[in-house]
């Protein structure tokens, strides 16, 4: 994939996902943020040599003792409409504003051949949605590029459910490392990130025109 075409999906995942942070802060505070000193944003990794089967069979019990006992499923076209309505009923309760999402942004970033969207789906109805990449020379790098849950299967184990379905889909695609991105005030999904094993190892500053689709 050429420069341009990278750095557009990036963007447009960075885009879609901007809409979580604004549950932590207001869009005034972070259109002022973006536009000062920046968004900055954890990196986080975990190597899959860490990953031992004594670690993973903790996270699997964890995941097998979930009462939600959740479905996972690669989406196709026709699932994008579900992603999309994941993606803003999962915000639409949050008491600040966000930017719904259309239909086109999800179908551009899932045509994207290194982009899988995985979804959750518990007692017959999507729950969640998680969007995977890769990224290095031989995508030797597993990126979880973003994950949203509705907000009434929140804090009950799904997002890990998620999380251990795309460290399946990467191991079994030989990646070497995990990785992932989380907004420094964004408490909640760095202490779910942490849980799974992952650790920081960078902290990368975004102005507003990391997150502009036409910039």
């Amino acid at each position: 994939m050429n420069e341009s075409k990278l750095s557009f999906k990036k963007k447009a995942v960075r885009n879609l996902f901007l809409n979580y942070e604004k549950k932590f802060k207001t869009e005034e505070e972070i259109e002022k943020e973006l536009e000062t000193t920046g968004m900055a944003y954890i990196q986080m990794r975990l190597p899959v040599e860490k990953i031992t089967e004594e670690y993973e069979e903790i996270i699997r019990k964890r995941v097998e003792k979930n009462i939600l006992r959740a479905k996972i499923r690669e989406a196709t076209k026709e699932d994008l409409d579900s992603v999309v309505f994941l993606h803003n009923r999962s915000w639409m309760t949050s008491s600040t504003p966000f930017s719904p999402i259309s239909h086109e942004t999800i179908k551009k970033i899932f045509e994207y051949p290194d982009t899988k969207i995985l979804i959750a789906k518990v007692y017959g109805t999507d729950g969640g949605f998680v969007i995977l990449d890769f990224e290095g020379n031989n995508k030797e790098y597993g990126i979880i590029a973003g994950l949203g849950v509705l907000p009434r299967f929140q804090r009950k184990g799904l997002g890990t459910v998620i999380g251990m379905a795309a460290w399946d889909y990467f191991k079994k695609r030989g990646v070497k490392e995990l990785r992932c991105e989380v907004y420094k005030d964004n408490n909640v999904s760095y202490n779910f990130i942490k849980s799974l094993g992952f650790e920081e190892y960078d902290v990368i500053v975004y102005k507003a025109q990391d997150f502009n689709l036409s910039s």
